[in-house]
């Protein structure tokens, strides 16, 4: 006969589990039964407004606190649950946090499930709490019942400080080496926590992870190849580790896709789908950048890639990391095309999230294999122009700007202005920048150039930014006479028709007929309109004196006037009489340029010829990029910059309109600097008047000098000067217009290097205390926009004459409003004049944009031993 031991029979412990039933059956007798939580939750539903809402919780939340200072055991899982459901409805609950942790000392699991997950919604960082908590996971750690391990390794997971994953860490180990497969699991998610709070603890999983790869069990398996994703992330060393697993990977995802049916693991006919994507993500990081990884895995992804269905979800889904696999790892250009193909039939799908995936994922790899993605264009441009979905015209938009090259221009630029003409605003204006971009860049001729930037011009109306405007300005310019009558004549049929919604076209419009107004009004066969004096001095009339233009473009307009003047014969009174009208203007500006301009006419009339003559062409990086032998492009980064040969002899300007206006040279003279001379020169009182209504004169193709150079020059030929070195064009032509390489020097010593697209970039020069030959150079960038400027890169390279070291930015983000500093140190041991090239590269509200420039007027160093430029300016001032 067997003994009660054998029978698992043991009296003492029945009685005692008798007696505590009778007691408790006892209790709930003598005590009042509380609500049940479906009761509770049918009355708040039942409220009818906010404050019923709250008398039901707050009724109830009483008699849960009653409940718990009375000690009773009986109902406190009831209480915990109905407490929890308070609690995601937002009222407060943490006075249930002490009785969640009662339940889970509770031997009966239905107490645990409840203690657990109020331990999970209710618990705080109090260290007293954690500290008990600790103590209660680890002997659940070490419960003989699955489920309640597996409710100890849940909790640990989301509730876990790092000093409480330290501690029972090792608790983790050893679980995750459990013959049991739900433990196994619930072990490796756990482990993934921990990681994830405290990535110095991975060593100790490292061994148990491995293991898990040879798994037959799809949950234990799929968790180890999460939590290895996860280590080799955060880890260089770990990943090495892993590197050895990749035959181990392959040949698990090979048994999935030769694999029958299973109807344990079936997805729509897809074989464990979410194993496959798991496993293809952890081959991506482990093929990155590793030729032999990839290698082992090229044949497996080809054949996922052409095996796998996508008349469902589940096959687009696998497709998709497929596709980001191939691109991220070394893999061979046939499968590179292949997984372009792949986004080309998204693109096709009906449904607009997988072909928001294309788009997105073609932007993204287009670098890799331009070739293949040029083969779906015609996809792309359908969805820009036909999808209805903003998001995806979105990405069809920035996809189809990086498709531009030499050989689609033109077509590629026809779809995008037809685009423009038919979108909304908000994709006019990165369109539109776009465009002028592109044919910036491919322009197969200056002519295609020009109209298209009128097209420009004309579809996207008042949406057009600055930097579109600047732009065809300075084409314009530099096209000179050959174009410029074209172009009047081009503009002047838009300029006819309702423009109060283009002010940046009346702008690009007025600027041009001002400078080839003499070429418009002539008759030739290229020019299809007849236009006669009448005709401008109405249109203008209409814009100067019209409500809906802007200050800026009604400054453009008087500016264009006073030019005009000069190019027509007969109307000259006409334009006077236009122009004194705007001398009791109430706008300061336009009321300054009156007054001035009428003083041009009344009191210095035979010079208004001279001074109004066409401006020469402006200087583009374009035409500055013989001078330098290696171009901004070969400058690498910051860290490891290259300096650049300088040619010998400078450039001279073709003429010096300064010195041909006061009769001190013919214009061919060139400027000398003289920086020993300190003497002011002698000011001609009977010309004063004169400057003062200029404000200072630099008609010269040369940078900006500073003045105690341009005094002793102009001192020498007997010429006179103004204290102030504003420039002529800033009053006559381009106001308030920015335009690369006009530096100009605003306080001593520092120099507007950039001013464009909001962005404005100075350059600040101070002498090095502790090294004479060397000097300091502090730029600053300042956002003036309403975007922010993300990924912002300033490089810079100067002549090998000097030596350049550039220390790291305070930032690369700008955000509206604010600025980044960045320090240069620049050696100067050959005292010659500093020369700097420098590249942009930053991101504006998604759209990515690059510029360049040439800066050279920086202050001329000394040749007195121990005194700086500064000194020298700041004592001739």
């Amino acid at each position: 006969m067997n003994s009660s031991s054998d029978t698992g029979f043991n009296p003492a412990f029945n009685i005692a589990t008798i007696r505590q039933v009778f007691n408790e059956a006892v209790e709930k007798v003598r005590m009042p039964t509380p609500m049940r939580l479906r009761d509770l939750i049918r009355q708040i539903r039942a409220a009818r407004t906010a404050a019923e809402e709250r008398a039901v919780i707050n009724k109830e939340c009483a008699d849960i606190r009653t409940s718990f200072r009375d000690e009773d055991s009986v109902w406190r899982c009831r209480n915990i649950a109905k407490l929890l459901y308070i609690h995601m409805l937002g009222y407060p609950a943490h006075f249930g946090q002490l009785e969640c942790l009662k339940l889970i000392a509770s031997p009966r699991f239905t107490d645990k499930r409840i203690g657990y997950l109020g331990a999970m919604l209710l618990l705080d960082e109090r260290q007293d709490v954690h500290l008990l908590i600790t103590n209660c996971l680890k002997n659940d750690l070490n419960s003989c019942t699955q489920f309640v391990v597996g409710l100890a390794l849940c909790t640990l997971g989301a509730i876990a400080s790092p000093e409480m994953a330290r501690d029972l860490a090792t608790e983790v180990e050893r679980l995750m080496k459990s013959p049991n497969t739900y433990i196994r699991k619930k072990a490796a998610l756990c482990a993934y926590r921990i990681v994830l709070k405290v990535p110095e603890l991975m060593e100790i999983f490292l061994p148990a992870t491995r293991s898990m790869l040879s798994e037959k069990n799809h949950g234990v398996l799929i968790t180890g190849v999460t939590l290895i994703t996860e280590m080799c992330e955060r880890s260089i060393d770990t990943l090495q580790h892993f590197k050895k697993v990749v035959p181990n990977l392959v040949r698990i995802l090979k048994n999935l896709i030769l694999a029958g049916y299973s109807p344990e693991h079936d997805v729509s006919g897809v074989s464990d789908p979410f194993l496959q994507v798991k496993i293809l993500r952890l081959l991506k990081i482990l093929g990155k950048k590793d030729p032999e990884a990839s290698e082992t895995m090229n044949d497996v992804l080809a054949q996922v890639a052409t095996t796998t269905e996508t008349n469902k979800n589940v096959g687009n889904t696998i497709l998709y990391e497929t596709v980001l696999s191939i691109m991220d790892i070394k893999s061979e250009s046939g499968l590179r095309v292949l997984a372009i193909n792949i986004l080309g039939r998204f693109l096709l799908n009906t449904d607009k999230n997988i072909r928001y995936v294309a788009l997105n994922t073609l932007l993204k790899t287009i670098h890799l294999d331009m070739t293949a993605v040029q083969r779906h264009r015609t996809t792309i441009i359908e969805c820009l122009r036909q999808d209805p979905d903003v998001s995806i015209r979105r990405r069809a938009l920035e996809l189809s700007i990086a498709l531009i090259n030499s050989h689609n221009v033109l077509t590629m630029t026809k779809e995008l202005l037809a685009f423009l003409e038919t979108s909304e605003p908000e994709f006019k204006a990165q369109c539109s920048s776009s465009i002028v971009l592109a044919a910036e860049k491919f322009a197969p001729n200056t002519r295609w150039h020009l109209d298209t930037l009128i097209k420009v011009l004309v579809a996207a109306g008042n949406y057009v930014r600055d930097d579109v405007v600047s732009s065809t300005i300075q084409l314009v310019s530099e096209s000179g006479a050959q174009h410029g009558g074209y172009m009047a004549s081009k503009l002047w049929v838009e300029l006819e028709k309702d423009t109060s919604d283009k002010q940046p076209l009346i702008q690009v419009s007025t600027w041009t007929i001002g400078e080839f107004g003499d070429m418009l009004l002539q008759q030739s066969d290229e020019h299809a309109v007849t236009v006669n004096e009448e005709d401008i001095l109405r249109v203008y009339h209409k814009l100067m004196w019209s409500p809906q233009n802007n200050i800026i473009t009604k400054q453009y307009t008087l500016n264009s006037l006073m030019k005009l003047s000069t190019r027509i014969k007969v109307n000259v009174d006409k334009i006077h009489e236009m122009v004194a009208s705007f001398t009791t203007h109430m706008h300061t500006d336009l009321q300054q340029r009156g007054i001035e301009y009428n003083q041009l006419f009344n009191r210095y009339d035979p010079m208004r010829e001279g001074l109004l003559e066409r401006m020469p062409a402006m200087e583009s990086n374009r035409t500055q990029q013989s001078q330098w032998n290696e171009t901004i492009e070969n400058i690498p980064s910051p860290s490891d910059l290259l300096v650049t040969d300088v040619t010998s002899t400078e450039t001279t300007s073709d003429s010096n309109a300064l010195l041909v206006l006061l009769e001190g040279s013919n214009g061919d003279t060139e400027l000398i600097p003289n920086q020993n001379s300190s003497t002011m020169p002698t000011i001609n009182t009977d010309t004063q008047d004169l400057l003062d209504l200029l404000g200072g004169l630099d008609l010269s193709n040369q940078p900006m000098q500073p003045l105690n150079n341009l005094t002793s020059e102009i001192n020498s030929t007997n010429g006179i000067v103004d204290t102030t070195n504003h420039n002529i064009f800033d009053s006559l032509s381009l106001a308030d217009t920015s335009i690369v390489n006009t530096n100009k020097v605003k306080s001593p010593g520092t120099v507007t290097a950039y001013d464009q697209n909001n962005l404005l970039i100075t350059l600040l020069v101070e002498r090095d205390q502790m090294n004479i030959d060397s000097n300091t150079v502090n730029m600053t960038a300042y956002n003036s926009g309403t975007f922010t400027i993300n990924e912002f890169l300033f490089q810079a390279a100067v002549p090998k004459t000097f030596q350049l070291q550039m220390l790291p930015p305070s930032s690369n983000v700008i955000e509206p409003g604010s600025s980044l500093t960045q320090l240069m140190r620049v050696s100067n041991v050959s005292k010659s004049q500093l020369r700097m090239r420098i590249r942009l590269s930053y991101t504006a509200n998604g759209v990515p944009i690059q510029d360049q420039t040439e800066v050279n007027n920086f202050p001329t160093p000394p040749d007195t031993f121990g005194t700086s430029t500064l000194d020298l300016w700041s004592e001739n001032q």
